[in-house]
């Protein structure tokens, strides 16, 4: 689905489906907004032992996550499923990769996924599942994997705010 097509005819959404929508975009504004101000060279800093840099999160939640979890296991969409095989790691960004780019694909990611919900209902099943790779699916519903995304991008973000307080003391949010 191009974005283009993504916009093109969509129902408007009810009311449960916006108020998912508005929480998880919150959490996808709070990790680009904890990004901003990097540079390049500290976006692909890894500062953390496991070794990813902020870069490489955003683009696992593009593809990993955003792509994933809506066009390919709620939608069934076949061009992505195929896809995923040619992704690799995720976390891993390509050293040609320009910063502005991943973070493009992030913001694009999140505009496509956000067209597939809003022309579903919360109840609406899943197309497609990998059970070589996952086994059962533990989730069942557009509801239940727009709750898990919420959850993951709500870990991530929190992710981020530790990598960015590690790079220059910058902390997203302190009430006090």
């Amino acid at each position: 689905m191009t974005e283009a097509e993504a916009g093109a005819g969509t129902p408007a959404p009810g009311a449960e489906i916006r108020a998912l929508l508005s929480s998880l975009d919150g959490q996808r504004r709070h990790v680009l907004g904890i990004l901003e101000g990097l540079d390049d060279e500290a976006l692909r800093l890894p500062v953390l032992p496991s070794g990813w840099s902020c870069l490489g999160l955003v683009r696992h939640l593009a593809l990993d996550v955003e792509r994933f979890w809506f066009r390919a296991v709620f939608a069934g969409d076949e061009a992505e499923i195929a896809a995923l095989d040619e992704t690799g790691d995720a976390w891993q960004v390509p050293s040609g990769a320009d910063a502005a780019e991943v973070l493009d694909l992030y913001r694009t990611q999140t505009r496509l996924a956000d067209a597939v919900v809003t022309a579903a209902t919360a109840g609406a099943p899943l197309a497609w599942w990998p059970h070589e790779q996952f086994g059962a699916p533990h989730l069942h519903t557009l509801r239940d994997v727009v709750l898990h995304v919420i959850t993951e991008t709500a870990c991530h973000a929190g992710h981020l705010d530790a990598a960015r307080e590690l790079l220059d003391g910058r902390r997203w949010l302190v009430l006090t």
